[in-house]
């Protein structure tokens, strides 16, 4: 199989770290309870809610009116959220501002399972707060107005607590990628598809994504969705043949197929396929390996010393190789975070993975300086994502990034760090043919004018200093010349 060399370390051709990591579940009954469930983080939303209630119907008229008077007159005498300065870091490892007068603490992961293995989703829900419920409210108006413009849902999801809930998801996703849910194309028979080379390894990944479908399900439900998933996939890769599939392209279009169904899954991933994900879904991984070197000069601008460890760790970009294939719809444990996340990236640019990347990156600084600087145990920290991460924070910090360092200023920074990298390659290769050559090291590269134009020509450390030393009397006589004779014969 063709190999790549990566950062980190070479790379199997379009195939992710995870490859046999996810355990196929033969027995559907598994699905009925979370073996471990998972404790999403309230910290995003406030004290997870109030009880109060203001129904889930829209309201119309006077009946909207009264009630965000009557949510204004409780927000008022609760605690609200403040702003999170966009300029403000975390001044420790342990605990990040996000919340008036509270704490972020940071759950370690759980080492009792790989780092690249799913875990189950955790479909938990939690009532609405004050703000969610004033926002699902403006939400639900601005689809009563057909003249809302795109920018107007870029907004709304982007902002703080995102597209609230799956039923105004399933409304506004395709408004995002411009999907109209009236015209759509239907879905063929996994019959009619399974004749396709890439069936077969689409139907394994498939088998092993059982965890990231809601538990509990019913066994025929549970294979309905695995079989409108695998067509969901292929319909994607067969209408664009110049697309690749990757392994983990699954746990985004999973997402999808459970928040709008198959048919309208199918076209936001096609503009997704051809759009967000192309550099994907390319021959080789190396347009993914280019992106994800995005990781070192955005840290390195926020924190040089926090970059120059991971530099000497050598820990590489793998780590981060399944949260921007998959959208971190692969790595979190709470499908509340993983929609928030999509939620955000259906509306921005599509590079914005990366920078939510780099900002849990320098996030996580203090705990990255407590591991020691090896590749072994900063990989084993950084890919393995803590359960509470303030994902509200870290797209606000993403932002700041994304504003601070365009796209276009960190592209430059990733080729001189591949012209450096190439440099380094060329100098060790010249050591080593030298050393087959004559047995030792070869002698310590000259910048001296000899050496520029007799790039060949080996010189020993009293060689340079004799032909130095030359070099500055040749240039003190001509110099003595020009300022003694010249003037003289210029005045006979």
């Amino acid at each position: 199989m063709e190999r790549m060399e990566q950062l980190s370390g070479p790379l199997e051709k379009r195939t992710l770290p995870y490859h046999d990591a996810e355990d196929s579940d033969e027995h559907p009954e598994s699905l009925s309870t979370l073996s471990e469930p998972c404790n999403p983080a309230p910290t995003e939303n406030g004290d997870n809610a109030s009880g109060m209630s203001c129904g889930s119907e829209k309201a119309a008229g006077s009946g909207v009116q009264n009630c965000i008077d009557e949510i204004d007159d409780e927000i008022n005498e609760a605690t609200r959220l403040v702003a999170v300065n966009d300029e403000e870091r975390p001044s420790n490892g342990t605990t990040s501002p996000g919340l008036a007068g509270k704490n972020i603490a940071l759950v370690q992961p759980n080492n009792h399972r790989r780092s690249d293995e799913p875990t189950e989703l955790s479909f938990e829900k939690f009532p609405e707060n004050h703000e969610e419920k004033l926002k699902r409210i403006k939400i639900e108006n601005a689809l009563d107005d057909p003249k809302t413009p795109l920018e107007a849902w870029q907004q709304f999801a982007k902002s703080e607590y995102g597209l609230i809930n799956d039923d105004l998801r399933r409304k506004i996703w395709p408004l995002l990628v411009g999907v109209d849910p009236q015209q759509v194309d239907p879905a063929p028979s996994l019959e009619e598809l399974n004749n396709h080379p890439e069936y077969n390894q689409v139907v394994l990944d498939v088998n092993r994504s059982l965890k990231r479908f809601p538990p509990g399900i019913p066994y025929e439900q549970r294979v309905a969705l695995q079989d409108q998933l695998t067509v969901l996939i292929l319909r994607v890769i067969i209408k664009y043949p110049h697309l690749k599939y990757y392994q983990g392209y699954h746990d985004v279009a999973i997402t999808f197929l459970l928040v709008v169904g198959e048919e309208v899954a199918f076209h936001v991933m096609e503009i997704l396929s051809t759009n967000h994900l192309v550099e994907c879904m390319q021959e080789t991984m190396e347009p993914t390996q280019r992106r994800l070197m995005f990781i070192y000069p955005l840290v390195r601008r926020e924190n040089a010393a926090l970059c120059s460890y991971l530099e000497r760790s050598t820990v590489g970009t793998l780590f981060a190789l399944p949260w921007y294939l998959t959208w971190f719809g692969h790595s979190l444990n709470s499908y509340r975070s993983v929609v928030r996340l999509y939620d955000y990236f259906l509306a921005s640019d599509f590079l914005l993975p990366i920078y939510v990347t780099s900002a849990i990156v320098i996030y996580r600084q203090n705990e990255i300086f407590q591991e020691d600087c090896d590749m072994a145990s900063l990989h084993c920290l950084l890919s393995q994502l803590p359960e509470d991460l303030p994902f509200e924070y870290l797209l606000k910090s993403a932002e700041n990034l994304y504003r601070k360092y365009p796209p276009r200023v960190i592209e430059k920074d990733v080729e001189t760090m591949i012209a450096k990298e190439k440099q380094q390659r060329l100098n060790e290769e010249r050591e080593r043919e030298y050393r087959k050559l004559y047995g030792k090291k070869p002698p310590p590269v000259s910048n001296s004018i000899i050496s520029r134009f007799l790039p060949h020509l080996q010189m020993s450390r009293r060689s340079v200093f004799v032909t130095t030393a030359f070099s500055i009397l040749v240039g003190f006589c001509a110099y003595y010349y020009r300022a003694h004779y010249i003037p003289l014969a210029a005045v006979r």
